[in-house]
């Protein structure tokens, strides 16, 4: 029982609150989970027992539900306040339980997110705890009902951050080989790659390989390995825990908390989302309100597009400070296959331009494919199309299964079964999208920031080296001074009253001249190459960086299409309208090959509570867009770009679907007028991802 094990750990400063373990029941009273066996036919059972098993470890035995605890309501800077739920049903009562104040948990970090930015900032504080000899207590908060359940990726994995954090470990797993100990830990192998071909596809049904030696060194990938990243993220949780991090799954990160630093706003913590609300927004019987979890630092690390990041990011104007453009992004769709032997190449990895995205060298649609063969029968296979596409007829999931018919793809799958699919965007705005790193209070880690390099086609790295800038920055900011030991939470039981949360701008300042910087400046024009040139310009010019230039070059291309009032350029307005274009006819599914959306979604063990108020809400300022602009204008690009199948017009009217929902976060970047504002579901729902 390693939770129970790192819980007393902590006995110094009193347990876990009450009110958590209650809230922690009342989720999951209120979302049962689904077997995940029905999208793994395919699977043998015993990986898959293993794979429940693992499940359990991250959730709290039942027996801890009745700690007493101590409840900080000590006057402070950090003390918590009370805080409304944003419904019109809202109650003016005081006794109402949406007007009742929530209870707090202090930490000296608080990460959000689990995963692979914010496990290897846990990691790496817990590291320099026992390294340093000054405990500091960390926890992270993770939205899926298990670490790993929520983290989709292509995933060609370049591992030297991560040997780099686990060569700071002082025990006996520092001399086991991470790839060793991932498939002990997950049965889940790291394939090295031992084939690398780039090909450009045509719509006849042929293809051109270019010669390895032409492209950019970023894209070679000698010493990487083919992995699942959400295996990885469970590894690199169960690592954490061991070392006395505290791991909430099923718990959202609903609100970002601040408090009164003087002339400014500072972050203080995060609230978890209250759980047993029905559709109406009244409390059921099965209502707890939230949590807070108050830290010294707040780092958040929730992916692209994070819902607390981008409203840190507004709140702070963290673009404008950090001068930076708006950031840009992509969907990428992917399945997992099974395939027979005959079919498997083990290390073989593919990247393809061309068909279906691009059918001329002065097309603009910004993608391309990935297809990587990983040990012991596995087929990853992927496209991400670029979201700043003008055509509003498009469809990504579409695109994806006609991508899947062309032979040099299709002869990699043929005698296999589909056993997982799901989609995530990811950030492709590069070196220029970067926003100021850190606030009074916190710091944006990994994909919250932007850390991707889209040439590259990896982001993973970048995310685990942020995670380590980040915690070394954060540790030396908490521990150095004079008495400060003595002011650490795992030291007092709480925030010391009198201490005002810093920024620890430390960790902006080393995140530059890391080699995470270097990478991405040195391809930072490439992106807006292929917005301004399409794919036969943007490759020479990407040719050109990567060879020549190095991002060295004296000038700065303009940020891709998409002009807003304001100046800012974003995914939604590079959206065109429909006039302007003729739908697309699709093929239809054979179910063996392709799929239909509602039967692949069955694949992603996606499952939202029912009867709890829909997480995608429409915004009170632009509630008309909807029917009046995306449906008559744009001719409803939602139903077709989201690839859950979350909006459909009924009667003209808008329906949204949220119990669809695999948490991509597409909506809220390419509506028209980014009309969806997406907050969390309750913690733990969401797709289940396994193998992604």
């Amino acid at each position: 029982m390693l939770r129970c094990a790192n819980i007393a750990k902590r006995s110094n400063i009193g347990s876990l609150s009450a009110a958590f373990f209650r809230h922690n029941a009342a989720a999951v009273a209120n979302s049962p989970r689904t077997p995940i066996a029905s999208a793994y036919s395919t699977i043998d059972r015993a990986t898959e027992a293993n794979l429940q098993v693992r499940t359990s470890a991250y959730h709290v035995p039942s027996s801890h539900r009745q700690c007493k605890a101590h409840i900080r309501t000590s006057p402070s800077y950090y003390n918590h306040q009370l805080h409304h739920r944003p419904f019109s049903s809202d109650s003016d009562d005081a006794d109402s339980p949406l007007n009742q104040p929530r209870e707090a948990m202090h930490y000296d970090v608080v990460i959000v997110g689990g995963g692979p930015a914010g496990l290897a900032a846990s990691i790496r504080l817990k590291q320099l705890s026992s390294q340093k000899g000054i405990d500091l207590s960390v926890c992270i908060l993770e939205k899926g009902s298990e670490v790993g359940s929520h983290i989709l990726s292509g995933n060609v994995f370049d591992p030297k951050a991560l040997e780099e954090l686990l060569s700071h470990n002082d025990d006996d797993c520092s001399k086991k080989k991470w790839t060793e100990a991932l498939l002990e830990s997950q049965d889940s192998h790291a394939t090295p790659v031992t084939e690398d071909a780039f090909l450009v596809l045509t719509e006849s049904g042929g293809s051109y390989q270019i010669p390895n030696m032409l492209l950019p060194s970023q894209l070679h990938n000698d010493g990487n390995y083919i992995i699942s990243l959400s295996k990885l993220a469970r590894h690199l949780g169960e690592m954490a825990e061991g070392m006395g991090v505290e791991i909430y799954p099923g718990f959202a990160a609903d609100e970002v908390l601040y408090a009164d630093g003087g002339t400014t706003k500072v972050v203080k913590g995060v609230a978890t989302k209250d759980v047993g609300l029905a559709k109406d927004g009244q409390p059921k019987d099965t209502f707890e309100r939230g949590v807070e979890l108050l830290g010294r630092q707040t780092l958040f690390a929730e992916g692209a597009r994070g819902s607390c990041s981008e409203s840190i990011i507004s709140k702070f104007d963290l673009r404008q400070e950090g001068g930076a453009d708006m950031q840009h992004y992509g969907l990428g769709i992917k399945e997992v296959w099974e395939v027979p032997e005959e079919k498997f190449k083990p290390g073989f990895v593919q990247h393809t331009l061309g068909y279906p995205l691009q059918s001329s060298v002065m097309d603009k649609v910004y993608g391309g494919s990935f297809l990587y063969h990983q040990e012991p029968n596995l087929v990853l296979c992927g496209l991400v199309v670029g979201l700043d596409y003008e055509n509003p007829y498009i469809n990504p999931y579409q695109e994806f299964q006609r991508w899947k018919t062309h032979p040099a793809i299709k002869s990699h799958l043929e005698g296999g079964t589909c056993v997982q699919y799901g989609a995530r965007v990811l950030n492709e705005g590069g070196y220029h999208s970067l926003p100021k790193l850190t606030f009074p209070g916190g710091m944006l880690l990994g994909c919250s920031a932007g850390f991707l390099n889209a040439v590259k086609i990896k982001g993973s790295h970048c995310a685990i080296q942020s995670g380590i800038v980040a915690a070394e920055s954060v540790y030396e900011s908490l521990t150095s001074g004079e008495g400060a030991e003595e002011k650490t939470v795992a030291s007092m039981g709480e925030i010391d009253a009198e201490e005002s949360p810093l920024e620890v701008t430390e960790y902006a300042e080393n995140m530059e001249k890391s080699w995470v910087y270097d990478e991405l400046k040195e391809v930072r024009n490439c992106h807006e190459a292929f917005s301004k040139w399409g794919v036969g310009g943007g490759l020479m010019y990407t040719g050109i960086a990567a060879h020549i230039t190095k991002g060295r070059e004296p000038w700065t291309l303009p940020s891709p299409v998409g002009s807003s009032p304001d100046g800012s350029k974003t995914d939604s307005k590079a959206t065109k309208p429909a006039k302007d274009f003729q739908p697309i006819e699709y093929p239809s599914p054979d179910g063996i090959l392709t799929f239909d959306l509602l039967t692949n979604l069955q694949r992603s063990g996606t499952y939202h509570e029912d009867d709890q108020p829909s997480h995608l809400r429409i915004k009170a300022d632009v509630a008309t867009v909807p029917e009046n602009i995306s449906l008559q204008v744009y001719a409803a690009p939602e139903s077709r770009f989201c690839p859950a199948g979350v909006y459909e017009y009924v009667d003209e009217k808008l329906v949204i679907n949220a119990q669809n929902c695999i948490h991509c976060k597409c909506c809220s970047i390419k509506m028209p007028q980014e009309y969806i504002d997406w907050t969390v579901p309750e913690g733990g729902g969401g797709p289940q991802y396994q193998v992604m």
